[in-house]
């Protein structure tokens, strides 16, 4: 067991496990602190609201992702790089090579030079090798870039994710930032890996227009064309004809593709929105099938499948449109320069290899012109996937920017002062918008007490136990807890992780922080015996095991972490009386010093808990309306307990 203090701060924030709770450290993050959020104007439209918002969630993108090449960045994020920017280069070194090698091979078979024929054929052999190794070398250099910009920005982002519980606070506020775990594993995939091939494809585009145009240029010369008795001299001819057929044709890409960005942005939307649903399907398959909720399910998977089909409908005619101009350029661009060419080659202006080399340059340089072509559709899914990780990223900053604003109502958490193991100072808890649940409660928990919370459903109780635990940060007044105690929580539905059910009786610590025999005895412990030959089973404990087994394997925990403080919210609702109170029992026994506050319905834990609070749901917020000693009452019912225990006993 470990000596580290803990306080009311779960590992992962979320409601759904007993965890021990840590100290509240800072959260590392990509920047210093979170960029300013910037409200649109209201005197925009709301389509150019819509835009400036799109335009700021580009921008916040890149605010984190840039990062990578800083102080606080990968130490092999420049060296990778430059080295790439030097392969692209070299490789256009290369095709000007194999470019002069095509003006060279079929000048000599013009001539019939059988030797420069040999001599060129000998030399293409090194020439394409030597392109070979360094277009490869490009891209695993490439791909090493992604990869590690990919490893990075996702480790910054899950790290504010998992920070202070956020995961769990996302779903308590308003904001687009839905299916979290689609827009961090697959739309952060495409965020990282387009913009590198973005860049090297753009630098590569460029060098290579900038060294062919040259090539064109030289090669091609003037064109005269005689125009009404007079001769018009168009220098460069072979330059201006691929200019003006790439600018044609990157227009009416532009033009028909206009609509790509938004519907790939909706695409990728409805697309992890079913993946969502099939998630809950599968979750929750025990009660769905108990329920015969198949037909329903059906409905809402089928409504959103429809989703699915129609946007890619949609998108299907733009790719459609993109295709039916980028092959037609592919099929036109080889024969524009030779049909250019051939004037001159037939008035002897021109040798055969000056028109094969011709024809290869302007094929390069429509190819490096066309980029926008050929990338547009995968250019607007970047777009659409850098704006739903940044559209995360600017809630996380909205909850980090609360956190860091003391003029921002939010709980306070600090230490005891005396005895005090626990003590709720003026704590009022709230909605993120401000609505009060709970109001001005104040209590002082000892240690060793065992405390219940009572009241109606609605009144706040869970809602405070939240807050107790560090999870709930709207409100105001303070939670003080002891500096040198741990807590750890016991949810109503237990967190069961994938894995070995060692792994989950031991959860959140690893699952050889115990041995066998200490796992297997407190499965004994909480009448879970009949498992002990399984806790080395990799099985999907969580489908496998019952609401009632869930409820046992976490008083399991409980056993093995030893804490100061336990906090049972509804730990108990699914087990029989019977076994509730051999669960209470047991953990008496086994921790006498252990204090207690439980959340419950159930008025037969009355007789495990010293002390009783009571909330009262009323306008603008539950007050606590009483709190009192239990001592005498659980006196009281456990006597009448023994007499009637004696009287079953001396039943027939």
């Amino acid at each position: 067991m470990t000596d580290a203090k803990l306080n009311p701060k779960s590992v992962d924030g979320t409601e759904e496990h007993g965890a021990e709770k840590s100290r509240p450290e800072k959260a590392s993050t990509v920047e210093a602190a979170p960029p300013p959020a910037i409200e649109p104007s209201p005197e925009l439209t709301p389509e150019e609201a819509e835009q400036a918002r799109k335009r700021y969630l580009l921008k916040r993108f890149w605010i984190s992702a840039r990062h990578y090449w800083g102080s606080s960045g990968d130490r092999l994020a420049w060296p990778c790089s430059i080295g790439l920017l030097v392969m692209i280069c070299m490789n256009v070194g290369f095709q000007y090579g194999i470019n002069r090698w095509n003006r060279g091979i079929f000048d000599a078979i013009e001539r019939h030079d059988a030797g420069t024929v040999y001599y060129l054929s000998a030399v293409f052999v090194p020439l394409v090798l030597g392109s070979v190794a360094l277009v490869t070398a490009q891209v695993y250099v490439r791909m090493m870039i992604q990869r590690r910009w990919r490893s990075w920005l996702t480790a910054a982002v899950i790290a504010r994710w998992l920070a202070n519980g956020r995961y769990y606070q996302l779903n308590l506020i308003g904001g687009d930032h839905k299916n979290p775990e689609a827009r961090i594993s697959e739309d952060l995939r495409i965020a990282t890996e387009a913009p590198v091939d973005f860049i090297a494809g753009v630098i590569s585009a460029f060098l290579a227009a900038s060294t062919f145009i040259v090539v064109l240029w030289t090669i091609g010369g003037a064109l005269e064309l005689p125009v009404a008795g007079a001769t018009i001299t168009i220098p460069g001819f072979l330059v201006v004809t691929a200019v003006l057929y790439a600018v044609i044709t990157s227009t009416v890409i532009a033009i028909i593709g206009r609509h790509f960005v938004q519907v790939s942005e909706v695409k990728n939307q409805v697309e992890a929105e079913l993946r969502y649903t099939l998630t809950r399907v599968r979750e929750n398959g025990e009660s769905i099938a108990l329920l015969g909720g198949e037909e329903e399910e059906r409905s809402d998977l089928d409504k959103t499948f429809s989703n699915v089909l129609k946007q890619w409908a949609l998108l299907a005619r733009q790719h459609m449109r993109t295709t039916f101009v980028s092959h037609g350029s592919m099929l036109i661009a080889p024969v524009v320069p030779l049909l250019l060419c051939a004037p001159k080659f037939l008035a002897g202006g021109m040798t055969l290899g000056e028109v094969m080399q011709a024809a290869s340059a302007f094929a390069i340089v429509q190819h490096a012109f066309g980029w926008l072509v050929d990338n547009y559709p995968r250019l607007a899914d970047w777009n659409a996937c850098a704006r739903r990780i940044a559209s995360l990223m600017t809630s996380l900053d909205g909850l980090e920017r609360a956190e860091q604003n003391d003029a921002l109502r939010r709980i306070k958490h600090s230490e005891t002062q005396g005895n005090a193991i626990l003590n709720l100072n003026d704590l009022s808890v709230s909605l993120d918008d401000g609505t009060a649940v709970v109001k001005e409660t104040h209590v002082e928990i000892v240690p060793g007490e065992r405390v219940l919370v009572a009241g109606e459903s609605g009144s706040g109780k869970s809602t405070l136990v939240r807050a107790i635990a560090g999870l709930w940060p709207w409100g105001h007044g303070s939670v003080d807890f002891h500096a040198d105690r741990r807590l750890f929580m016991l949810p109503q539905r237990p967190y069961i992780p994938s894995g070995t059910l060692r792994r989950a009786v031991a959860y959140p610590r690893a699952a050889d922080s115990w041995t066998p025999e200490e796992i297997t005895a407190a499965l004994t412990k909480v009448g879970l015996d009949y498992l002990n030959e399984k806790i080395e089973e990799d099985a999907p404990w969580d489908q496998i095991l019952s609401g009632g087994e869930k409820q046992r394997l976490a008083f399991a925990r409980l056993l093995l972490h030893n804490p100061d403080i336990i906090v049972l919210d509804e730990a108990t609702s699914a087990l029989d009386e019977k076994s509730q109170d051999s669960m209470m029992e047991m953990v008496i026994d086994e921790m006498p010093t252990v204090t207690i506050i439980s959340v419950a319905h159930r008025a037969e834990l009355e007789a495990f808990h010293s002390r009783k609070i009571t909330l009262e749901r009323r306008e603008g917020g539950a007050k606590l309306v009483s709190d009192i000693d239990l001592g005498q009452r659980k006196g009281r019912r456990n006597l009448i307990l023994r007499v009637l225990d004696s009287r079953r006993s001396a039943l027939p």
